[in-house]
């Protein structure tokens, strides 16, 4: 099992490859959880993720015969793009397998960065097999994104910054997908001198880290928005390290993702990715277990497709009753639409969407079905501009 000094080492190998990035402090969460929080940024690597720390190890510590030869990996996108960029940088060839799933915008940035993209299989396990197959048949070394223990250490660099940069930190909260992040943290914090608890954090869905842990079978599967840690098969040396040196694996429901992401954009003004979010989403989920610590966050992930980041605020924004759609029935006379807006716009909402039915859903020729959906404040505002609309109109909430 590696140690303090590996990734010790690996933060030196790794100056002048990967960004040291920045920490900062988030008000809003301090105040959720009575304590201090810091966010690491690592959604500013050129990359858009961490990932870059493992994959600039491992490649790094290849021979001139192993360079020469070439490298291949599975990635659903992060570590994709990193063993592209610094296979690129050290003009070594490199074949990436994604799963069919892959968001486009992953796909897209990992050719860019000159990596041959082979799409194959519906899951992570798919691609791998796969890039396992072309290693043996290309003679290419195959980069494993998690289960590897340069790749752990070189993760575990940004434990490592935040430690350094937070002195008084006495808990890091980590997303976990294969575990190689979380683990390389927890060995990073065996050398701040001082007790510091890791929590790793996973997707209900793909708990997969957590089922390990318990001694329970793994059943993972599902739609989720945190696709970059949606794994079945974790890997065996996170898994030990994790069973040894983290104090938990908490697992967080998908909407505490999407909550999390909205929340990054909206209160810290920055973009993360699902997976990338998830160590918030487990502050957002579980306060009272955060309740008085210096917390250190890891943001881990910005690769998130711009549709993707839309719905999930405009989910968010009705969650949270600051977005509300109407319908009314309506006596079909001119001027009434003119009214509903008015009397909508006089009580400081802002229209979103308008949908009027004559010929489908209303329950006469002389009378009319309207859907409106509009914006206000907070949830409060919402139900003041419903109360004022129905001393007017007969209005149902969808």
């Amino acid at each position: 099992m590696i140690g303090f000094d590996d990734v010790r080492d690996a933060a030196h190998r790794l100056l002048g490859k990967v960004a040291r990035t920045p920490v900062i402090r988030s008000g809003e969460l301090s105040k959720l959880i009575d304590g201090d929080v810091w966010l690491k940024l690592d959604t500013l690597q050129a990359t858009g993720a961490f990932k870059e720390r493992g994959a600039a190890n491992r490649l790094a510590l290849l021979s001139a015969e192993e360079r020469a030869r070439g490298v291949v990996a599975m990635s659903a996108g992060n570590h994709a793009q990193a063993v592209a960029r610094h296979a690129s940088l050290l003009n070594m060839r490199a074949v990436i397998v994604m799963p069919a799933f892959t968001p486009s915008t992953k796909v897209t940035r990992t050719a860019r960065w000159g990596a041959e993209v082979v799409l194959h299989g519906e899951a992570l396990a798919d691609a791998a097999a796969h890039a396992r197959a072309l290693a043996q048949q290309e003679g290419l070394i195959f980069i494993h994104p998690y289960d590897d223990d340069a790749v752990i250490a070189g993760q575990g660099t940004l434990g490592l910054e935040l430690i350094e940069d937070v002195p008084d930190l006495d808990t890091l909260v980590v997303p976990v997908g294969g575990g190689g992040l979380a683990a390389g943290c927890a060995i990073a914090a065996l050398g701040a001198g001082r007790p510091i608890d890791t929590f790793g954090v996973e997707v209900e869905t793909f708990a997969a880290m957590a089922q390990e842990l318990a001694g329970q079978p793994v059943q993972v599967g599902g739609p989720t928005i945190a696709e970059g840690i949606a794994v079945r098969d974790v890997g065996r040396r996170p898994l030990e390290i994790l069973r040894q040196h983290a104090r938990a694996v908490l697992t967080v429901p998908e909407h505490a993702i999407e909550n999390a992401i909205a929340f990054l954009a909206e209160e810290a003004k920055l973009v993360a990715e699902g997976a990338g979010a998830a160590g918030v989403a487990a502050l957002l989920a579980h306060p009272d277990l955060f309740r008085g610590r210096r917390v250190g966050l890891a943001v881990c992930g910005a690769n998130i497709d711009s549709r993707a980041l839309a719905s999930v605020l405009q989910r968010v924004m009705i969650r949270d009753g600051r977005m509300m759609r109407l319908v009314f029935d309506i006596p079909d006379r001119p001027g009434v639409l003119g009214e509903i807006s008015s009397r909508i716009g006089a009580a400081g909402a802002n229209i979103i969407e308008v949908s009027h039915h004559r010929l489908f859903t209303s329950p006469s020729i002389q009378s009319a079905r309207l859907e409106v959906m509009f914006e206000a404040r907070d949830a409060a505002h919402s139900e003041a501009v419903v109360a004022a609309l129905q001393q007017h109109y007969t209005v149902t909430k969808l």
